[in-house]
């Protein structure tokens, strides 16, 4: 009882003491943390007589609130504390002139977007948009997803309560578009799509472009020739390009995009995959009420904010979405 009755003072006086909030959430560690003071004398009630240990439990937990209790207290007192200083370090002199206003700017990401829409449609293609709450025949079924494909997980799909979902990509866009029309078709589908990711280079809503081009003979080599034509333009400058196999649901063949690229770091230049792409398969096109016999197509698909990051140079993704003004006056 005379260690308890030590401890419980020591640590009062020590948190009465502190003098920030990391020195007092060390001292939370210290006596109430998985291996604390307190947390470790708890442990010993097993080794006691069950009189014995009936008080020393309780003198323990008193010990225990005590200390919480205090903590939570000292640390109103030193956020009140640490929100003065800030007040009174960001204090604003009112009596100093104006700075006037300043002009604004596009953000870097719609800039991007804007460059591309710009080129496709110099290209031919017409802009269509859909909506972005889609149910699971447009996000997936329509476009040749298996039932057990991981795509539609929880833990890449944003669900709603009632089976909609937030769309994972604007190729939904390209169903509704051949389901209304007949071919041929030359669109492209730029929106923002939401996935269930973050981190340095992915984030939960982001925006794509997407293009789908149906008519009759239509190649894979038309499509290289097209999204050639689109890279050099939106970089340019004249860059090496290659197609690369790939899957995906909803084309065959299918292929990933790679264009040469500086890495910026001393190193040899290397590949960088930019998009993906392919041929608009038979399933998609039957679905939609298109003669796979007759007609052919190619689809494609790029992240914009991927883009934008290589076009002007953006290492971390998040940076599009912090709203700092240093870094968004850049694009001015």
């Amino acid at each position: 009882m005379n260690t308890i009755d030590e401890l419980r003072s020591r640590a009062l006086n020590e948190i009465d003491a502190s003098g920030s909030l990391p020195d007092l959430d060390a001292l939370r560690v210290r006596y109430l943390g998985k291996k604390g003071e307190i947390t470790a004398q708890l442990k010993t009630l097993g080794q006691m007589e069950p009189e014995q240990r009936k008080a020393f439990g309780q003198a323990v937990n008193a010990a225990r609130d005590a200390i919480n209790q205090s903590i939570g207290a000292r640390r109103k007192q030193l956020e009140a504390a640490a929100l003065e200083q800030k007040l009174l370090s960001e204090k604003v002199d009112v009596t100093l002139p104006g700075r006037g206003e300043q002009p604004a700017g596009l953000h870097p990401v719609t800039m991007a977007m804007e460059r591309a829409i710009g080129i496709f449609t110099k290209l031919g293609f017409d802009v269509a948009t859909g909506p972005e709450v889609e149910d699971d025949h447009y996000n997936f079924e329509s476009l040749n997803f298996p039932p057990h494909h991981p795509a539609r997980a929880m833990h890449d799909t944003f669900y709603f309560g009632d089976g909609r979902l937030l769309r994972t990509h604007t190729s939904p866009v390209q169903i509704r578009v051949m389901e209304k029309g007949a071919p041929p078709f030359r669109i492209i589908a730029p929106g923002k799509v939401f996935r269930s990711d973050s981190d340095q280079t992915h984030t939960p809503m982001f925006h794509q472009i997407e293009g789908l081009l149906v008519g009759r003979n239509v190649s894979m080599a038309d499509l290289k020739g097209v999204l050639h034509t689109f890279v050099n333009a939106f970089f340019e400058r004249s860059l090496a390009m290659r197609f690369r196999p790939s899957y995906f649901p909803f084309t065959e063949p299918s292929a990933e995009v790679d264009i040469g690229w500086e890495k910026g770091d001393g190193s040899e230049p290397g590949w960088l995959e930019i998009l993906g792409c392919g041929m608009v398969h038979p399933n998609v096109l039957r679905g939609c009420g298109v003669d796979s016999e007759e007609f052919t197509g190619y689809a494609f698909g790029m992240g914009v904010e991927r883009m934008a990051m290589l076009r002007y140079g953006v290492t971390d993704l998040r940076q599009f979405f912090e709203n700092d003004l240093e870094f968004l006056r850049q694009f001015h």
